[in-house]
Protein backbone atom coordinates (compact mmCIF):
# COMPACT_ATOMS: atom_id res chain seq x y z
CA UNK A 1 0.00 0.00 0.00
CA UNK A 2 3.18 2.34 0.48
CA UNK A 3 4.59 1.28 -2.25
CA UNK A 4 1.28 1.87 -4.55
CA UNK A 5 0.81 5.52 -3.31
CA UNK A 6 4.28 6.69 -3.77
CA UNK A 7 4.52 5.19 -7.35
CA UNK A 8 0.66 6.68 -8.13
CA UNK A 9 1.53 10.49 -6.57
CA UNK A 10 5.23 10.17 -8.54
CA UNK A 11 3.33 9.35 -12.06
CA UNK A 12 0.91 12.08 -11.18
CA UNK A 13 3.76 14.61 -11.24
CA UNK A 14 5.48 13.25 -13.82
CA UNK A 15 2.32 13.36 -16.01
CA UNK A 16 1.54 17.20 -14.82
CA UNK A 17 4.81 18.11 -16.69
CA UNK A 18 3.28 16.70 -20.12
CA UNK A 19 -0.56 18.50 -20.16
CA UNK A 20 0.77 21.49 -21.81
CA UNK A 21 1.04 18.97 -24.85
CA UNK A 22 -1.23 16.77 -24.66
CA UNK A 23 -3.99 18.08 -21.83
CA UNK A 24 -5.38 15.82 -19.62
CA UNK A 25 -7.38 13.81 -21.87
CA UNK A 26 -4.58 13.19 -23.95
CA UNK A 27 -2.24 11.63 -20.92
CA UNK A 28 -4.63 9.44 -19.75
CA UNK A 29 -5.03 7.92 -23.00
CA UNK A 30 -1.28 7.46 -23.01
CA UNK A 31 -1.40 6.48 -19.67
CA UNK A 32 -4.02 4.02 -19.93
CA UNK A 33 -2.58 2.12 -23.18
CA UNK A 34 0.65 1.74 -21.34
CA UNK A 35 -1.10 0.22 -18.10
CA UNK A 36 -2.84 -2.59 -20.39
CA UNK A 37 0.61 -3.01 -22.48
CA UNK A 38 1.89 -3.66 -18.90
CA UNK A 39 -0.36 -5.70 -17.10
CA UNK A 40 -1.62 -7.65 -20.08
CA UNK A 41 2.05 -8.72 -20.58
CA UNK A 42 2.48 -9.82 -16.68
CA UNK A 43 -1.17 -11.87 -15.98
CA UNK A 44 -1.82 -12.85 -20.14
CA UNK A 45 -5.83 -12.33 -19.22
CA UNK A 46 -7.86 -15.43 -20.91
CA UNK A 47 -11.01 -13.51 -21.78
CA UNK A 48 -12.45 -16.51 -23.01
CA UNK A 49 -12.37 -18.45 -20.10
CA UNK A 50 -13.97 -15.77 -18.01
CA UNK A 51 -18.04 -15.65 -16.91
CA UNK A 52 -20.42 -13.80 -17.19
CA UNK A 53 -20.43 -13.34 -13.46
CA UNK A 54 -16.78 -12.20 -13.76
CA UNK A 55 -16.88 -9.87 -16.64
CA UNK A 56 -19.88 -7.64 -14.63
CA UNK A 57 -17.24 -6.27 -11.93
CA UNK A 58 -14.44 -6.46 -14.34
CA UNK A 59 -16.55 -4.22 -17.04
CA UNK A 60 -17.57 -2.02 -14.58
CA UNK A 61 -13.84 -1.54 -12.99
CA UNK A 62 -12.87 -0.79 -16.17
CA UNK A 63 -15.52 1.92 -16.66
CA UNK A 64 -14.56 3.17 -13.13
CA UNK A 65 -10.93 2.78 -13.83
CA UNK A 66 -11.03 4.92 -17.62
CA UNK A 67 -13.43 7.90 -15.40
CA UNK A 68 -11.19 8.01 -11.98
CA UNK A 69 -8.08 8.77 -14.28
CA UNK A 70 -9.88 11.22 -16.36
CA UNK A 71 -11.31 13.47 -13.56
CA UNK A 72 -8.51 13.76 -11.27
CA UNK A 73 -6.35 14.89 -14.15
CA UNK A 74 -8.44 17.35 -15.53
CA UNK A 75 -8.53 18.01 -11.39
CA UNK A 76 -5.11 18.40 -11.24
CA UNK A 77 -4.83 20.86 -14.31
CA UNK A 78 -7.10 23.05 -12.75
CA UNK A 79 -6.73 23.08 -8.98
CA UNK A 80 -3.35 21.57 -8.22
CA UNK A 81 -1.88 18.66 -7.39
CA UNK A 82 -2.51 18.26 -3.78
CA UNK A 83 -5.44 19.70 -3.79
CA UNK A 84 -6.92 17.48 -6.48
CA UNK A 85 -5.41 14.41 -4.68
CA UNK A 86 -6.71 15.74 -1.12
CA UNK A 87 -10.24 15.63 -2.91
CA UNK A 88 -9.64 12.44 -4.28
CA UNK A 89 -8.65 10.75 -0.71
CA UNK A 90 -12.62 11.41 0.32
CA UNK A 91 -13.32 8.12 -1.79
CA UNK A 92 -11.39 5.62 0.42
CA UNK A 93 -11.86 7.61 3.89
CA UNK A 94 -15.85 7.54 2.68
CA UNK A 95 -15.52 3.59 2.69
CA UNK A 96 -13.20 3.37 5.64
CA UNK A 97 -16.03 5.10 7.80
CA UNK A 98 -18.74 3.36 6.30
CA UNK A 99 -17.35 -0.37 6.57
CA UNK A 100 -15.85 0.06 9.44
CA UNK A 101 -17.27 -1.57 12.35
CA UNK A 102 -14.66 -0.57 14.97
CA UNK A 103 -14.52 2.41 16.90
CA UNK A 104 -10.99 3.17 16.36
CA UNK A 105 -10.50 2.54 12.79
CA UNK A 106 -13.83 5.39 12.70
CA UNK A 107 -11.96 7.71 15.06
CA UNK A 108 -8.59 7.27 12.95
CA UNK A 109 -10.62 8.12 9.83
CA UNK A 110 -12.47 11.25 11.45
CA UNK A 111 -9.01 12.29 12.27
CA UNK A 112 -7.36 11.53 9.10
CA UNK A 113 -10.30 13.38 7.40
CA UNK A 114 -9.67 16.29 9.58
CA UNK A 115 -6.20 16.79 8.53
CA UNK A 116 -7.45 16.49 5.09
CA UNK A 117 -9.31 19.40 5.44
CA UNK A 118 -6.86 21.01 6.88
CA UNK A 119 -4.22 20.34 3.98
CA UNK A 120 -6.98 21.37 2.12
CA UNK A 121 -8.05 24.71 3.22
CA UNK A 122 -11.08 25.45 1.03
CA UNK A 123 -11.27 29.51 0.25
CA UNK A 124 -14.48 31.50 -1.22
CA UNK A 125 -13.59 31.65 -5.14
CA UNK A 126 -11.89 29.22 -6.08
CA UNK A 127 -12.34 26.79 -8.93
CA UNK A 128 -16.05 25.15 -8.46
CA UNK A 129 -15.13 22.72 -11.78
CA UNK A 130 -12.02 21.55 -10.31
CA UNK A 131 -13.19 20.79 -6.86
CA UNK A 132 -16.60 19.26 -8.41
CA UNK A 133 -13.73 17.17 -10.63
CA UNK A 134 -11.89 16.18 -7.64
CA UNK A 135 -14.88 15.11 -5.89
CA UNK A 136 -15.90 12.92 -9.14
CA UNK A 137 -13.04 11.33 -9.08
CA UNK A 138 -13.28 10.12 -5.19
CA UNK A 139 -16.36 8.50 -5.79
CA UNK A 140 -14.62 6.42 -8.67
CA UNK A 141 -11.85 5.51 -6.35
CA UNK A 142 -14.43 4.59 -3.71
CA UNK A 143 -16.14 2.18 -6.23
CA UNK A 144 -12.73 1.26 -7.66
CA UNK A 145 -11.68 -0.09 -3.70
CA UNK A 146 -14.77 -2.22 -3.70
CA UNK A 147 -15.29 -3.62 -7.04
CA UNK A 148 -10.97 -4.36 -7.12
CA UNK A 149 -11.61 -6.54 -4.30
CA UNK A 150 -14.38 -8.36 -6.44
CA UNK A 151 -12.27 -8.71 -9.26
CA UNK A 152 -10.13 -10.29 -6.88
CA UNK A 153 -11.72 -12.91 -5.33
CA UNK A 154 -13.83 -13.63 -8.71
CA UNK A 155 -10.99 -13.43 -11.37
CA UNK A 156 -7.58 -15.28 -10.10
CA UNK A 157 -4.44 -13.79 -10.38
CA UNK A 158 -4.12 -10.59 -11.80
CA UNK A 159 -6.00 -11.29 -14.91
CA UNK A 160 -8.93 -9.48 -13.51
CA UNK A 161 -6.73 -6.40 -13.30
CA UNK A 162 -5.14 -6.68 -17.08
CA UNK A 163 -8.58 -7.40 -18.76
CA UNK A 164 -10.11 -4.26 -17.14
CA UNK A 165 -7.05 -2.58 -17.80
CA UNK A 166 -7.33 -3.15 -21.77
CA UNK A 167 -11.39 -2.42 -22.17
CA UNK A 168 -9.76 0.75 -20.74
CA UNK A 169 -7.50 1.32 -23.11
CA UNK A 170 -9.96 0.47 -25.83
CA UNK A 171 -12.66 3.24 -24.46
CA UNK A 172 -9.65 5.84 -24.80
CA UNK A 173 -8.28 4.64 -28.51
CA UNK A 174 -10.41 7.28 -30.10
CA UNK A 175 -9.92 10.01 -27.24
CA UNK A 176 -6.31 9.67 -27.96
CA UNK A 177 -6.03 9.19 -31.95
CA UNK A 178 -8.18 12.62 -32.15
CA UNK A 179 -5.46 14.35 -29.45
CA UNK A 180 -2.38 13.04 -31.19
CA UNK A 181 -4.18 13.75 -34.48
CA UNK A 182 -4.46 17.84 -33.70
CA UNK A 183 -0.95 17.78 -31.39
CA UNK A 184 2.33 16.39 -32.32
CA UNK A 185 4.09 15.69 -29.05
CA UNK A 186 7.87 15.77 -28.35
CA UNK A 187 9.89 12.29 -27.26
CA UNK A 188 10.39 14.04 -24.08
CA UNK A 189 6.63 14.84 -23.42
CA UNK A 190 5.53 11.27 -24.49
CA UNK A 191 7.88 10.01 -21.97
CA UNK A 192 6.35 11.66 -19.38
CA UNK A 193 2.66 10.11 -20.53
CA UNK A 194 4.55 6.47 -20.40
CA UNK A 195 5.99 7.08 -17.22
CA UNK A 196 2.66 8.15 -15.95
CA UNK A 197 0.96 5.20 -17.56
CA UNK A 198 3.35 2.79 -16.08
CA UNK A 199 3.63 4.62 -12.41
CA UNK A 200 0.26 5.97 -11.92
CA UNK A 201 -1.92 2.84 -13.20
CA UNK A 202 -0.14 -0.96 -13.63
CA UNK A 203 2.00 -0.74 -10.57
CA UNK A 204 -0.72 0.38 -8.23
CA UNK A 205 -3.57 -1.53 -10.03
CA UNK A 206 -1.20 -4.89 -9.76
CA UNK A 207 -0.46 -3.46 -5.60
CA UNK A 208 -3.90 -2.84 -4.86
CA UNK A 209 -5.40 -6.34 -6.09
CA UNK A 210 -2.60 -8.20 -4.31
CA UNK A 211 -3.53 -5.68 -0.80
CA UNK A 212 -7.07 -5.52 -0.80
CA UNK A 213 -6.89 -9.85 -0.67
CA UNK A 214 -4.82 -9.60 2.19
CA UNK A 215 -7.00 -6.76 4.22
CA UNK A 216 -9.96 -5.01 4.78
CA UNK A 217 -11.71 -2.26 3.03
CA UNK A 218 -12.30 -0.35 5.63
CA UNK A 219 -7.93 -0.60 6.60
CA UNK A 220 -7.56 0.03 2.87
CA UNK A 221 -9.29 2.94 2.51
CA UNK A 222 -7.74 4.46 5.74
CA UNK A 223 -4.88 3.66 4.78
CA UNK A 224 -4.86 5.42 1.77
CA UNK A 225 -4.46 8.82 3.73
CA UNK A 226 -0.91 8.67 2.67
CA UNK A 227 -1.87 9.92 -0.50
CA UNK A 228 -2.21 13.37 0.37
CA UNK A 229 1.03 13.17 2.30
CA UNK A 230 2.52 11.54 -0.80
CA UNK A 231 0.88 14.27 -2.67
CA UNK A 232 2.21 17.18 -0.42
CA UNK A 233 5.98 15.03 -0.43
CA UNK A 234 5.97 14.78 -4.33
CA UNK A 235 5.09 18.20 -5.02
CA UNK A 236 7.51 19.89 -2.87
CA UNK A 237 10.17 17.90 -3.91
CA UNK A 238 9.41 17.46 -8.05
CA UNK A 239 7.35 21.11 -8.03
CA UNK A 240 8.58 23.25 -6.06
CA UNK A 241 5.34 23.42 -4.26
CA UNK A 242 6.26 24.13 -0.33
CA UNK A 243 4.22 22.55 2.30
CA UNK A 244 3.19 25.49 5.51
CA UNK A 245 3.72 24.38 8.59
CA UNK A 246 0.31 24.12 9.58
CA UNK A 247 0.23 21.49 6.79
CA UNK A 248 3.20 19.39 7.96
CA UNK A 249 1.58 19.26 11.14
CA UNK A 250 -1.91 17.55 9.34
CA UNK A 251 0.46 15.64 7.45
CA UNK A 252 1.61 14.22 10.54
CA UNK A 253 -2.00 13.49 12.10
CA UNK A 254 -2.35 12.12 8.79
CA UNK A 255 0.84 9.73 9.89
CA UNK A 256 -0.72 9.15 13.34
CA UNK A 257 -3.85 8.00 12.40
CA UNK A 258 -2.11 5.11 10.60
CA UNK A 259 -0.03 4.48 12.79
CA UNK A 260 -2.85 4.41 15.55
CA UNK A 261 -5.00 2.29 12.73
CA UNK A 262 -2.05 -0.53 12.22
CA UNK A 263 -1.08 -0.28 15.73
CA UNK A 264 -4.88 -1.68 16.95
CA UNK A 265 -5.12 -4.16 14.11
CA UNK A 266 -1.80 -6.00 15.35
CA UNK A 267 -3.66 -5.95 18.62
CA UNK A 268 -6.52 -7.66 17.60
CA UNK A 269 -4.46 -10.27 15.55
CA UNK A 270 -2.27 -11.51 18.67
CA UNK A 271 -5.11 -13.68 20.14
CA UNK A 272 -5.55 -15.30 16.84
CA UNK A 273 -1.81 -16.38 16.78
CA UNK A 274 -2.17 -19.57 18.80
CA UNK A 275 -0.16 -22.67 18.51
CA UNK A 276 -1.54 -24.96 16.11
CA UNK A 277 -2.95 -28.19 17.17
CA UNK A 278 -0.94 -30.08 14.60
CA UNK A 279 1.93 -28.72 15.59
CA UNK A 280 4.45 -26.16 14.14
CA UNK A 281 5.63 -26.84 10.48
CA UNK A 282 8.96 -28.04 9.27
CA UNK A 283 10.79 -24.54 10.00
CA UNK A 284 9.14 -24.40 13.65
CA UNK A 285 7.00 -22.12 12.67
CA UNK A 286 2.80 -22.82 12.52
CA UNK A 287 1.72 -21.15 9.08
CA UNK A 288 -1.41 -19.27 8.65
CA UNK A 289 -3.93 -20.07 6.34
CA UNK A 290 -3.57 -18.78 2.85
CA UNK A 291 -5.15 -15.90 2.55
CA UNK A 292 -5.07 -14.82 6.18
CA UNK A 293 -5.32 -10.38 6.90
CA UNK A 294 -3.89 -9.76 9.89
CA UNK A 295 -6.28 -7.62 11.72
CA UNK A 296 -9.51 -9.58 10.00
CA UNK A 297 -11.30 -12.02 11.12
CA UNK A 298 -13.97 -12.19 8.87
CA UNK A 299 -14.28 -13.02 4.83
CA UNK A 300 -14.12 -10.02 2.37
CA UNK A 301 -17.40 -10.09 1.69
CA UNK A 302 -18.40 -9.84 5.53
CA UNK A 303 -18.84 -13.09 6.53
CA UNK A 304 -17.45 -15.33 9.31
CA UNK A 305 -15.16 -18.11 9.26
CA UNK A 306 -13.11 -20.47 11.82
CA UNK A 307 -9.66 -19.81 12.34
CA UNK A 308 -7.92 -22.02 9.74
CA UNK A 309 -10.23 -22.28 7.34
CA UNK A 310 -8.90 -21.38 3.95
CA UNK A 311 -9.67 -18.65 1.44
CA UNK A 312 -9.95 -19.76 -2.16
CA UNK A 313 -9.69 -17.45 -5.32
CA UNK A 314 -11.60 -18.97 -8.05
CA UNK A 315 -14.11 -18.78 -10.95
CA UNK A 316 -17.10 -19.65 -8.32
CA UNK A 317 -15.60 -16.61 -5.98
CA UNK A 318 -14.36 -16.84 -2.18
Amino acid sequence: MLGSGLSNQTGAAVAALAFPALGPAGVVAVRQWVAALVLLAVARPRPRALTARQWGPVLALAAVFATMNLSLYAAIARIGLGLAVTLEFLGPLSVALLSSRRRTDALCAVCAGAAVVVLTRPRPGGDGWGIALGLLAAGCWAGYILLNRTVGRRVPGAEGSAAAAAVSAVLYLPVGAVVLAQRTPSAGVLGCAVAAGVLSSAVPFLADLLALRRVPAAFFGLFMSVNPVYAALVGWAALGQRPAPVEWCAIAAIAAANTLSVAAAARRARPARQPDPAGPGPSGVTARPAGYAVGDSRTHDGGHRSRGSHHRHDSGGA
